[in-house]
């Protein structure tokens, strides 16, 4: 057998031992050198200097903000075409916000002693037929709904054994220990949304896990503060939801530094956009809102679908399939500024199907979205037995004059 050795190390590198013969690898000339180059060009190779690399993209995380990510032109025409959707979602629900308004009138929480028509001291009281109404709702279904025991009751589906009655047991006893005793905000939060839900006849809750707390949350949503379109008809086929989020911009900039928001400048000039729902409240509880504290600024979380540049839905082939898919995404309405944008479905799940925070409560099954409660039922009954009762009273106090005539 050939054993290859190199011969001429220090004298001639180029000579190597090839069994019995001996191959001479001899020097590049300048024309093979030309002649090489020639052919690089020709094939259509490209060679690349160290200036001239492109560094790759980085990698975007799943999880992470894309608003902080994205350009400029885009994160202005996402919040131009949001603000302008959401400006319509409210314009086509005026003429329930009004009936809902109406209703909170006439639950009679505050004496209107200051009317002077049919004349000066004429009565104001309010008949209580809708506040009874309500109260006696609002009583029997928080004892149904929260017993002492718990509100949580397990269902064995199959085959009973003693294995999947002592499961079913530990669950049962688990989840009412969670919800009485470690979500301490359980329990308030379902009382104010019982008292909503006959008045507006709609009522949401908003159930997440708090990563800061570190544990799960069902927190009341007022009715006026959560948007869908006109032609939504529940909450799990609706395209776009949206939570109006009272906050002060010391919160904003908390959430800023803590990295859920973008680290973005924000106007603090802020606009008084408080509706006739929120005066109609603030006049019931006898109070009035104070901007020294500056929690004037309404942030928009907006769950919905969209079709972002640059991070399409992909086919096999690594085409872009035009499907919107589902995002969260946060606007300060006043400045317009996006504060974040997050997805809303799972990483490993192939459909990318939204994941869904929000509970809908109705009072009775309406025409539309949104359920008829009191208001819609026997508001006009309310309506015509105060102005009875005020006429009854005003007449009996005209009589009772020691002057005038009769």
């Amino acid at each position: 057998m050939a054993i290859e050795k190199q011969l001429g190390t220090e004298q001639d590198p180029n000579v190597r031992s090839m069994g019995s013969a001996v191959e001479i690898q001899p020097d590049t000339t300048r024309e093979d050198q030309i002649r090489e180059a020639a052919e690089i060009l020709v094939s259509g190779q490209e060679v690349l200097i160290d200036d001239e690399i492109q560094q790759e993209a980085p990698q975007v995380n799943f999880n992470m903000n894309l608003a902080e990510v994205l350009p400029e032109d885009i994160l202005q025409s996402i919040s131009n075409d949001l603000l302008s959707s959401i400006k319509g979602d409210k314009q086509s629900r005026s003429e329930w916000e009004k009936t809902y308004t109406d209703g909170l009138k006439y639950l009679g929480m505050k004496f209107d002693d200051q009317r002077s028509q049919p004349f000066e001291g004429s009565s104001g009281v309010i008949h209580p037929i809708l506040a009874e109404a309500v109260t006696q709702f609002q009583a029997q279904a928080y004892k149904e709904m929260l017993p002492p025991k718990g509100p949580v009751k397990t269902e064995i589906i199959g085959a009973r054994t003693i294995e999947t009655e002592d499961q079913a047991e530990r669950v049962q006893e688990f989840m009412n220990y969670y919800i009485m005793n470690v979500m301490s905000d359980y329990d308030p939060e379902l009382d104010m949304l019982l008292f909503y839900l006959p008045l507006a006849g709609s009522a949401f809750k908003k159930v997440y896990f708090d990563s800061v707390t570190g544990k799960a949350v069902s927190k009341f949503i007022p009715p006026e503060d959560l948007i869908v379109p006109y032609e939504a008809s529940d909450i799990s086929s609706a395209e776009r939801i949206t939570h109006a989020i009272s906050m002060s911009l010391n919160e904003v900039k908390k959430q800023q530094l803590t990295g859920f928001y973008a680290n973005v400048e924000i106007n603090d000039e802020t606009y008084d956009s408080e509706s006739e729902i929120e005066k109609a409240i603030d006049d019931i509880q006898g109070v009035e809102p104070s901007y020294k504290e500056d929690r004037n600024r309404t942030i928009y979380e907006i769950h919905t679908v969209l079709d972002i540049e640059g991070f399409e839905d992909l086919d096999a082939e690594g085409q872009p399939t035009g499907l919107k898919l589902p995002y969260i995404i946060t606007i300060d309405e006043d400045s317009s500024t996006v504060l974040s944008i997050r997805r809303n479905y799972l990483e490993t799940d192939p459909l990318k199907n939204k994941i869904n925070y929000f509970v809908q409560y109705k009072f009775l099954p309406g025409l539309g979205f949104y359920g008829l409660g009191l208001s819609h039922m026997i508001g006009g009954l309310s309506k015509a037995s105060t102005s009875i009762l005020r006429q009854l009273i005003d007449s009996g106090t005209l009589a009772n004059l020691p002057a005038g005539f009769k």
